[in-house]
């Protein structure tokens, strides 16, 4: 076990926020994040830990480092109730670090961060992007892979949603790139963020991230994606609880998860309209239009630009006024011949990635098909055809199906050429 740290009152103190449901990775997560920093005497750690009654306590409860709320797990309300409630736990202290319960670090990560942000030139940065992947164990590889967050689509709701990719270039960067999106489960900001902005206890899960970087942005804070790894998560956990599996009507918790995730919903989609006028709200530094002009989005109209698709780096170049005309709905037709496929892509598939490129091989278009779904493709006929609706201002030209087995990973790639017969556009409603 790293030794915790000692009470310090220096300067460049860091408030470490964690909410952690039923996980055993927390131990594991504090302890690499305290053996890691360059400076573990300056963390201040708070953590909603929210556990079942007798489980052996927090090591670290009696460390004057370590501000813990322990909660009954029934008495969750959700990861972002989590979170509001740690944020209240900061004291003043002059860096604010976000994470998830389940992460590693890099050498000197609290150095590396402080670095960072100063190297950005912001008054007010914040640095997030969703965290290199890694597998807890006794081999647990960290590569070194930074990442941003890309704009993904719209729910149903006009919700944004986004992935991670690779920054292009990455490993050849020696400053921070700005960036459209924050992620809930790796932020880094001035403290003063805890104090001015809060975090809304009354959002679930989707739409957290669209909400808090709306909210960062419109109180002037300004966002980039770390130029190097500083912070690993673990995506996978097949045997973790999430709170969605223990809030429900069998197990008689006070509110069954989906009904706190609808009134969150709702919180979102105003927040989004300009209708969210309480302490959660826009701030008023900027404007809800300064963001969709900088991030080349519309809420409203529920379209995104093409230099957006592709992931450059904003701020957008300007553009025409009347740019979301120019978006176009498209419906894609993929053909595959099921004879070149691998076996094991349909014998023992994870996933199958799915992608639609524009003639300069820009991806305008990503889905990842899961089992389930794979499962439900006629079995006899010889050639498979999938149909891919998507957005954007370029003609739909090639095609990619790459899928990934659970034995053995990613599997050999499969390429097409889109004929004037596989796409066309559709009409579309009004989103109002």
């Amino acid at each position: 076990m790293s030794e915790a740290p000692v009470l310090n009152d220096g300067n460049n103190l860091i408030f470490v926020s964690i909410a952690a449901y039923r996980d055993p990775q927390l131990v594991p997560t504090i302890e690499d994040c305290i053996g890691k920093a360059r400076h573990p005497e300056r963390l201040r750690f708070g953590i909603c830990w929210q556990h079942s009654p007798g489980e052996d306590t927090l090591p670290f409860v009696s460390n004057d480092c370590f501000r813990i709320l322990a909660v009954d797990w029934r008495e969750s309300k959700g990861a972002c109730w989590a979170r509001s409630e740690v944020m209240n736990l900061w004291q003043g202290e002059s860096w604010f670090l976000q994470i998830d319960s389940h992460c590693r670090f890099a050498s000197e990560w609290d150095a590396k961060l402080i670095k960072e942000a100063e190297q950005t030139g912001s008054l007010k940065p914040v640095l997030s992007t969703y965290a290199a992947p890694f597998t807890p164990g006794g081999n647990e590889i960290l590569v070194d892979s930074p990442l941003q967050m890309a704009f993904q689509g719209f729910t149903d709701d006009g919700i944004p949603f986004m992935k991670p990719m690779a920054i292009p270039g990455g490993q050849m960067l020696n400053l921070p790139r700005r960036a459209r999106f924050l992620s809930a489960g790796f932020l880094f900001a001035p403290g003063s963020i805890a104090e001015e902005l809060g975090y809304d206890p009354d959002l679930y899960f989707l739409g957290e991230e669209t909400a808090m970087t709306l909210r960062a942005f419109t109180s002037g804070y300004d966002l980039f994606h770390p130029f190097e790894t500083i912070v690993w998560h673990d995506y996978g956990r097949p045997t973790a609880i999430k709170h969605w599996d223990d809030h429900t009507k069998a197990n008689n918790t006070k509110r069954e998860w989906h009904e706190i995730d609808s009134q969150s919903k709702n919180r979102v989609m105003r927040l989004l309209a300009g209708g969210l006028m309480d302490r959660y709200g826009l701030g008023s530094a900027r404007t809800i239009g300064d963001y969709e002009e900088y991030a080349g989005l519309s809420f409203k109209l529920r379209k995104v630009q093409d230099y957006t698709l592709r992931s450059e780096e904003p701020p957008n170049p300007e553009i025409a006024p009347d740019w979301a005309g120019q978006i176009f709905t498209w419906l894609v037709r993929i053909t595959i011949n099921r004879a070149i496929l691998p076996p094991e892509a349909l014998d023992d598939p994870e996933f199958w990635y799915v992608g639609v490129y524009d003639e300069d091989r820009n991806e305008i278009y990503r889905r990842d098909i899961p089992s389930s779904q794979l499962a439900t493709l006629p079995a006899e006929e010889p050639r498979i055809s999938l149909i891919c609706e998507l957005e954007s201002g370029s003609i739909p030209a090639r095609w990619r199906v790459q899928p990934v087995s659970r034995s053995r990973g990613w599997l050999s790639k499969i390429e097409g050429v889109l004929a004037e017969e596989d796409y066309a556009i559709v009409a579309e409603d009004d989103p109002e």
